[in-house]
């Protein structure tokens, strides 16, 4: 999707809440913060097990970081989670709770089983 919208030009802002087990664990970083130079993209790194001197965010995708990230106004964007299902539940939970329209709220499921 990042990709599509580099190639469009696309204007609009995009926000990447990306968790991981580590550090180490977040794949295509570097890809992901080229992107940064061609679209109005933010990036929220969430490791589980962050090592020493992060300053970041850490532990769970919840609805309490959500409600630091996304607008006031949350019926004026597109929400999308791909996650393995515990954390698919979870956000799509938290996302409600922050009374996200659920017409704007797009599920891909992800299972490494």
């Amino acid at each position: 999707m990042l990709l599509t919208a580099v190639e469009r030009q696309d204007d609009r802002p995009f926000l990447l809440i990306y968790s991981a087990s580590s550090w180490e664990d977040f794949t295509y970083r570097e890809e992901l913060e080229t992107l940064k130079d061609n679209i109005d993209l933010t990036i929220v790194y969430v490791p589980r097990h962050p090592h020493e001197g992060w300053t970041g965010e850490t532990g769970y995708v919840d609805q309490q970081l959500l409600a630091r990230y996304i607008p006031l106004h949350r019926g004026s964007r597109q929400y999308f989670i791909c996650a393995a299902p515990v954390m698919m539940d979870q956000v799509e939970a938290a996302l409600f709770g922050l009374e996200v329209p659920v017409t704007n709220v797009h599920m891909e499921h992800f299972n490494l089983a």
